[in-house]
């Protein structure tokens, strides 16, 4: 796998530093925070670990809450995805994909179904729940990108596709760290280590 990049590293904690996260391969040091682009969550603080809401451990689960910044102007489009920046494979688990956002300051509330969604890792254009194996903690990346153009991708998409529409694009991103540690949890709709 390649490095990880040093100038977002000091924005990400070493164990959620995968090299193939999508602000890796889109964001650069001059667009990180680009003008005061920030993410943040009315739910948890950077560092944090999510609520048992957000998360396999209760049966109707939903996405948190998120909230960010103005982007640089010019900005037409806004875009969220959301990894697991602990898996061991080459690529990070894929938790959701969303595009269709205006490029101004906002938010989507906890649970709320945005103007675009791709698929996930299992397929699904959901929140795909972090259900990591019981007693181990996971780290998710929440990345917002800001666009110069909108996109023209279909809902649905995959995680390739939106990434390839990006490229040359972004105009600022943000990034926000989550973590959540496994539980016993027999109600859980599956169980899989790669989540």
């Amino acid at each position: 796998m390649i490095d990880f990049p040093a100038w977002l590293a000091a924005h990400v904690p070493a164990p959620a530093r995968h090299p193939g996260l999508a602000v890796a391969a889109l964001g650069s040091a001059q667009t990180l925070g680009r003008g005061g682009f920030a993410l943040t969550s009315p739910a948890f603080a950077a560092g944090e670990e999510l609520d048992g809401s957000f998360t396999a451990t209760e049966e109707d689960a939903v996405a948190p809450p998120l909230e960010w910044s103005a982007p640089p102007p010019g900005s037409q489009e806004l875009v969220v995805i959301v990894e697991d920046a602990s898996a061991t494979n080459p690529e990070p688990l894929c938790h959701w994909l969303v595009w269709g956002l205006a490029g101004q300051r906002g938010k989507l509330l906890e649970g709320e179904v945005p103007p675009r969604t791709g698929k996930n890792a299992f397929g699904n254009s959901e929140w795909l729940p972090p259900d990591p194996p019981e007693g181990e903690t996971r780290h998710y990346l929440f990345q917002v990108f800001a666009t110069d153009l909108p996109l023209v991708l279909m809902p649905g998409a995959g995680r390739a596709e939106l990434l390839a529409s990006l490229q040359g694009t972004i105009t600022a991103c943000a990034v926000l760290h989550a973590t959540f540690t496994g539980s016993m949890d027999e109600d859980a709709d599956w169980e899989d280590d790669d989540l």
